[in-house]
């Protein structure tokens, strides 16, 4: 009876264990002191603005925007990518009107080319679909056309992408599962099943592997080194690009504090990642229909590369300006921040 008793007493010990790591390693034991280097605006009319890129000279910003508490309800409505001007009085502006009933935008990713040919990819979850990734090109009117539908089985669970012209591109897999049961133990068990993805404008191939959420990746300016996140991993990756086949070789990572999201360039080369910490917080705001439930929001400025490179807290709420924030791009003095789930974009004014 005794040795049922010890081993018992030994199963929930290690239980404990593993709960008590669990929580700490999603950051719930914090303290958290609130801060803003500058003023914030809400702005409303896109909701769920869980990725936003600018345009690297012109100062306008593309959204991709889509309500995700309406499709969780039952109810989806079609999202969109805007245009939006921040620091202006014109409101954001549709391009994608007409394109599709079933569009649930994720990532964005914007090609400039020389000529000044502008080519955005947006990752695209169809209600009751397989995953997709869109090709629009830029009309002389501003309005995205629609160029072309990719699809394919290494579409597992898409997050982010990233163009490297205006035919080939990274995405990242945040999960190695489809949604259900093994993806909830993906998840709580720190399983490293994410993965990265390159298109080479034929096939689709892998080329990272064992990710613990894989998220925002992104590319230097001279397009030869891309980072990544692992948000479950709390990573910030660095990577050689060999631009003839896309193959990606680590160069180093840094261990982070917190869960990053989506990566962001300003024009001198310094990242800005938004990121969650504390996870649980954000898990209970993603599964409050009201959103009652709050969850901080961070960012953090990156300068510097590889051992070098020197990170700062730019800005950090408790959830009540803002919550759940995925990007954080800059351009000038003007930083956005968009949230996965809140009705309003927040405009900011930097120092």
């Amino acid at each position: 009876m005794k040795k049922r008793w010890w081993v018992a007493g030994a199963v929930l010990g290690v239980v404990a264990g593993v709960v008590v790591k669990t929580i700490n390693d999603a950051g719930q034991f914090k303290e958290l002191k609130p801060h803003a280097s500058g003023a914030c605006k809400p702005v409303p009319g896109m909701p769920g603005a869980e990725d936003v890129t600018f345009h690297p000279t012109l100062g306008f910003a593309y959204v991709s925007s889509d309500d995700r508490r309406a499709t969780a309800a039952g109810r989806p409505i079609p999202g969109g990518i805007f245009r939006y001007e921040p620091g202006s009085n014109t409101p954001p502006v549709l391009l994608t009107r007409g394109f599709s009933q079933d569009f649930h935008p994720h990532g964005i990713s914007l090609f400039v080319a020389p000529d000044g040919t502008q080519t955005l990819f947006v990752v695209n979850h169809p209600d009751g679909a397989t995953n997709q990734v869109e090709r629009f090109e830029v009309g002389a009117d501003g309005m995205l056309v629609h160029k072309a539908t990719l699809k394919d089985p290494l579409l597992v669970s898409p997050n982010d992408i990233l163009a490297v012209d205006a035919e080939r591109f990274y995405f990242t897999n945040d999960h190695g599962q489809p949604p259900g049961v093994m993806r909830t133990l993906e998840d709580y068990l720190q399983l490293g099943l994410g993965s990265v993805v390159y298109f080479d404008g034929q096939r689709f191939q892998k080329v990272v592997e064992g990710t613990k959420y894989a998220n925002g990746i992104n590319v230097s300016r001279d397009g030869k080194t891309v980072y990544l996140t692992e948000t479950v991993g709390k990573l910030l990756h660095s990577y050689a690009r060999d631009p003839a086949t896309g193959a990606l070789t680590q160069r180093h990572v840094l261990k982070l504090d917190t869960a990053p999201d989506n990566i962001e360039l300003d024009a001198q080369g310094d990242l800005w990642i938004a990121a969650h910490p504390k996870l649980f917080d954000f898990v209970s705001h993603a599964t409050d229909p009201k959103g009652l439930a709050r969850a901080p929001a961070q960012v953090l400025r990156f300068s510097g590369t590889g051992a070098d490179m020197k990170v700062t807290e730019v800005y950090l709420d408790d959830g009540k300006q803002t919550a759940a924030t995925a990007t954080a791009a800059v351009f000038g003095k003007r930083m956005l921040l968009g949230p996965v789930f809140d009705a309003d974009l927040l405009d900011c004014e930097l120092p």
